[in-house]
């Protein structure tokens, strides 16, 4: 492979965003991390579960709205009226369940994994915040044992300039620096919570 095809290869691996646009920002680094965290760790498989509740979610939502649109066209109002009664509470209570999971569950979380040895699981997770007319990006990366439920986390708050630069390209190089920073620091704790209790 020759200079000019390289460099058009890793043209096409570069991600340019509108570094005016928070969230179009936000959802960059978000897939950058992810690509750094479970690309480069083969010892960690992806998790879905966040994802396919959500999805579960939504669908029973738009299924509970379709038959209410079907039994209407079959039977029509006010035959319909309990139906539609019923319908439109069980939409609004899922999207209330709905809203209380993107809220209190997910919490930003963008990425979910599974590392398992021959001692124990442990589940890695990812999530992000980036508030409005704000640039500090805050990456949270966090591993529980699935045992015992011990959690650690290491957080970084750093300006989303730190990773793009002016022409709005996002520095996976950089990306990559601070995840590996973060994921060494939880390692190095886990080894060490692990000496203490084998000694």
């Amino acid at each position: 492979m020759g200079k000019k095809d390289e460099k058009s290869q890793q043209g096409e691996e570069l991600v340019k965003v509108n570094k005016w646009d928070g969230s179009a920002v936000k959802h960059a680094l978000d897939d950058a991390v992810k690509t750094c965290l479970l690309g480069d760790r083969p010892q960690l498989k992806e998790q879905f579960g966040l994802v396919n509740t959500r999805l579960a979610l939504c669908a029973l939502a738009v299924s509970v709205a379709i038959m209410a649109h079907a039994w209407d066209f079959t039977h029509p109002f006010p035959e319909s009226r309990p139906v539609l009664l019923f319908s439109v509470l069980a939409y609004f209570a899922l999207l209330g369940i709905l809203t209380l999971h993107s809220s209190f569950r997910e919490k930003g979380t963008f990425a979910v994994a599974l590392q398992k040895d021959k001692e124990r699981e442990r589940l890695w997770e990812a999530s992000s915040d980036m508030r409005k007319y704000d640039d500090k990006y805050l990456l949270t990366l966090s591993v529980r044992d699935t045992k015992n439920g011990k959690r650690r986390e290491q957080s970084s708050n750093k300006s989303c300039a730190a990773f793009i630069d002016q022409n709005g390209i996002v520095l996976d190089n950089l990306v990559a620096n601070e995840v590996n920073r973060l994921f060494n620091a939880l390692a190095a704790d886990k080894k060490n919570a692990s000496s203490l209790s084998s000694n």
